[in-house]
């Protein structure tokens, strides 16, 4: 299915930047299960984040190639060897480094799974001496809490399912993670309960490398555009997310 947007057709430098031989790469994290929902027969991967993709390659006129990842991580570790011209990924600090990003096109709440009988009340009180947070590595959200846990200890994983079997298994103080998932945690955490608010909103967004960094006008262009369209609400009520 191709998606087009009402927008004036980009500057040809910016598609020949973004998609040299008529082809855009773009670059999919397959581990945020609510913005890739499934995979077609071919095991292409579904959902808002690929449709994004697609909608931003129809607005270009050029072909689109997705190329996943299993680990956001992972997409920005390629994001300097010529892998993909855009990456649907959490905006961050970190990857801002190597990655130039358009504003979110949508938020996802961060928050904290707690244990039955969990004396902590609030997100603010998580941060604390001699609590543990059990958290998937490399994550936008676990970035967060790098740069921003000055008492407590941050106790990561390689994946959620390893965070969770972690913060189960070793009793740990909180389980760190979006709010959607940590919803579905909580059936294998009998009397456990999230804490009210967030530390946190992943500014999920389209970036491009730093060496196409002069194409970002046109991305931010076709977010902002998708965004007050109703175009992006529309993906999101489609896949149920």
């Amino acid at each position: 299915m191709t998606f087009r947007l009402d927008l004036d057709p980009p500057p040809s430098a910016v598609r020949d930047l973004l998609a040299p031989g008529g082809v855009l790469r773009a670059g999919i994290n397959l581990s945020n299960f609510l913005l890739v929902t499934g995979c077609t027969e071919a095991g292409d991967p579904v959902g808002v984040s690929p449709d994004m993709a697609q909608a931003f390659a129809g607005h270009l006129g050029v072909v689109l190639k997705l190329v996943p990842y299993a680990s956001p991580g992972l997409v920005a570790d390629a994001a300097a060897r010529d892998e993909w011209d855009i990456a649907n990924i959490g905006a961050e600090p970190q990857r801002a480094e190597v990655i130039a990003f358009s504003p979110a096109y949508c938020e996802i709440e961060a928050t904290y799974l707690v244990p039955a009988g969990s004396p902590l009340q609030s997100v603010a009180e998580v941060d604390a001496a001699g609590v543990e947070i059990a958290v998937t590595r490399r994550t936008a959200y676990g970035l967060w809490l790098e740069r921003n846990i000055a008492q407590a200890t941050l106790v990561p994983s390689e994946t959620m399912a390893e965070a969770l079997a972690d913060f189960i298994d070793n009793k740990r103080d909180a389980l760190a993670g979006l709010r959607p998932g940590l919803l579905a945690d909580l059936a294998r955490v009998p009397g456990g309960r999230l804490l009210p608010g967030q530390y946190a909103a992943v500014q999920q967004a389209i970036g491009t490398p730093k060496a196409k960094a002069t194409a970002l006008g046109e991305i931010v262009r076709f977010v902002e555009a998708a965004k007050a369209s109703g175009f992006v609400a529309g993906l999101i009520a489609r896949h149920g997310v």
